[in-house]
């Protein structure tokens, strides 16, 4: 008997050149940016919070969290509005590019060394044709407990 493999989606954004994808049942929606106001005394990748549609939500930049260089936004960064176990975050990437449908098997573990990233926010890579992505942990981009205080 043959087992079916779950098909899965995954959001691919960029930052600094490289690509990287998150399933897309944690991505509520994808925003231009819009002004975020600060909060005083939260970790230096915590940019501050936005009022979306009279929600309020914590934006990380990305490029801050994983220590890449950091540029001033562009007209194609985006903030990518996830939730996790009920938290909503954002996260500002260079781009939003692309839905990619995959299956489970595609996703490889990830190698010693990818990238730019830490492999502890890393879950694996997906080879496309001759893209590559890598999949990223969003538990442990957020460590939801440090959020939730």
């Amino acid at each position: 008997m043959q087992e079916t493999l779950q098909k899965m989606k995954l959001i691919v954004f960029e930052l600094k050149g490289e690509e990287y994808a998150i399933p897309v049942q944690q991505v509520r929606s994808i925003e231009k940016l819009m002004p975020i106001t600060r909060v005083p005394n939260v970790a230096p990748y915590i940019k501050g919070v936005i009022n979306l549609r009279g929600v309020i939500i914590p934006i990380i930049d990305l490029r801050s969290r994983f220590d890449l260089e950091m540029t001033s936004p562009s007209e194609s960064s985006r903030i990518i509005i996830t939730v996790m176990e009920d938290l909503e975050v954002g996260f500002i990437v260079d781009a939003a590019n692309d839905v990619v449908d995959i299956t489970e098997d595609t996703i490889e573990p990830a190698p010693d060394v990818v990238g730019s990233v830490e492999n502890k926010y890393v879950k694996g890579v997906v080879k496309i044709d001759k893209r590559l992505f890598v999949c990223l942990d969003l538990d442990e981009v957020l460590q939801l407990e440090q959020l939730k205080g």
